[in-house]
């Protein structure tokens, strides 16, 4: 296969793609910390203040619909007026909003803090991907540190929170909101600090692609509702179908969480070599065995390597969709990271309920049996997938 200068390996050194993504990648994990801490905060509410299921899923849907509905406008919004405070007031108001909720005092304000907390998450993603690109240039590896920033604040909520939220109850997700301050404003300042320092910025043009783009977008919805449904059933099918421990059903989700921070990072070294639409294929295919393989392994223990693995293969596309995404939408990265980043990765989470039903009924390992077969459809779509157009850059005072 003959690449296309967007598909041609990078020259640009990892030290400095993490120079000059550092704010991005830290950003990004602090705003999706906040993600994170929501499930990992819904528990609590349950056993503290008597919350039934079907409240606690609600709780669930309001930061969910918060971060999804608003993407495709704030991404209008980031590719129309450049707005430098859109991304670091997004991280402000995750923090505050999810922060807060463990304060108030009845469900109807904690359903609005959260959805207020989404609504945050939603306006960070747009904006940030869209200067993300910027400082990245064309490094796949450059813009897979900043979707591995996602990814390790995700991974990091459950860790961090559940130890305050055991020893001082729900109320301690307050002390979370500090965090979310200080990078907002450090963010800022980076924001007009880069600005004023850049005489010219790359002005990217050419012909937006809708139809690749939508396959893409496909792509991940398939990558998001295996990702939420092994989140919401991999520690169930440990304690209850392979009989294990409460921590090694613990363990096993920490398995595949960290193996999706490092999916994402080798995805975005396999780009650089390879290209961005085989690192999908070869994502998607892997995908299939290893997600078959965790199911159908009966040993808890060694369950844990192939936790591991699935969490690797279903994030290798991850780095790239954000990038290759805006090469299909060349003159609208604001949209295109919204979706990409945003409404199609909480989308999948949409689809957690369908799981539920079947878990319901048959336990949970029909629902990791019925992720198995789910990576079929990011494999067809992976091949539909055309080549990106070579970028057409222009500088602009």
């Amino acid at each position: 296969m003959v690449h296309t200068p967007v598909e041609a390996a990078s020259t640009v050194p990892v030290e400095s793609a993490w120079q000059r993504m550092r704010y991005w990648v830290i950003a990004h994990a602090v705003d999706d910390f906040y993600q994170g801490l929501v499930p990992a905060s819904i528990p609590f509410f349950v056993l503290e203040r008597d919350y039934s299921y079907v409240q606690a899923a609600g709780l669930a849907l309001a930061a969910t619909l918060g971060s999804a509905l608003p993407q495709p406008i704030l991404g209008l919004l980031a590719d129309r007026r450049r707005i430098l405070w859109l991304a670091p007031a997004g991280i402000v108001t995750a923090g505050l909003g999810a922060g807060l909720a463990g304060l108030a005092p009845t469900y109807p304000l904690v359903w609005a803090l959260l959805l207020l907390s989404g609504i945050g998450v939603a306006a960070f993603h747009p904006a940030a991907g869209r200067d993300a690109r910027r400082d990245a240039g064309h490094s796949a590896m450059a813009m897979s540190l900043f979707a591995a920033g996602g990814s390790v604040g995700f991974f990091l909520a459950p860790a961090l929170a559940t130890p305050a939220l055991v020893s001082l109850g729900v109320g301690a997700t307050a002390l979370f909101i500090p965090p979310a301050v200080l990078m907002g404003f450090v963010l800022w300042r980076y924001q007009h600090r880069r600005t004023r320092n850049t005489v010219k910025q790359p002005r990217i043009d050419g012909h937006d692609r809708w139809v690749p783009f939508f396959l893409l977008t496909g792509v991940e919805l398939v990558r998001s509702v295996i990702y939420a449904g092994m989140n919401t059933f991999i520690a169930l099918y440990w304690i209850n179908h392979l009989g294990s421990s409460h921590a090694l059903g613990g363990a096993a989700l920490a398995a595949f969480l960290g193996g999706g921070v490092a999916g994402t990072l080798f995805g975005g070294r396999i780009a650089d070599r390879v290209g961005m639409l085989r690192t999908i294929r070869i994502g998607s295919v892997a995908a299939l065995p290893a997600l078959a393989a965790l199911r159908l392994i009966p040993n808890a223990e060694l369950g844990l390597l192939f936790a591991v693995l699935a969490g690797v293969t279903v994030n290798i596309p991850f780095a790239v969709l954000v990038k290759l995404g805006q090469d299909y939408l060349p003159t609208r990265p604001g949209t295109a990271a919204g979706v990409t980043l945003g409404l199609a990765v909480s989308a999948g989470g949409l689809f957690v309920p369908v799981l539920g039903v079947i878990a319901d009924k048959q336990g949970p390992a029909a629902a990791l049996t019925t992720l198995c077969a789910i990576p079929v459809a990011g494999i067809v779509l992976g091949f539909l997938l055309p080549q990106p157009a070579a970028p057409a850059a222009s500088p602009r005072n």
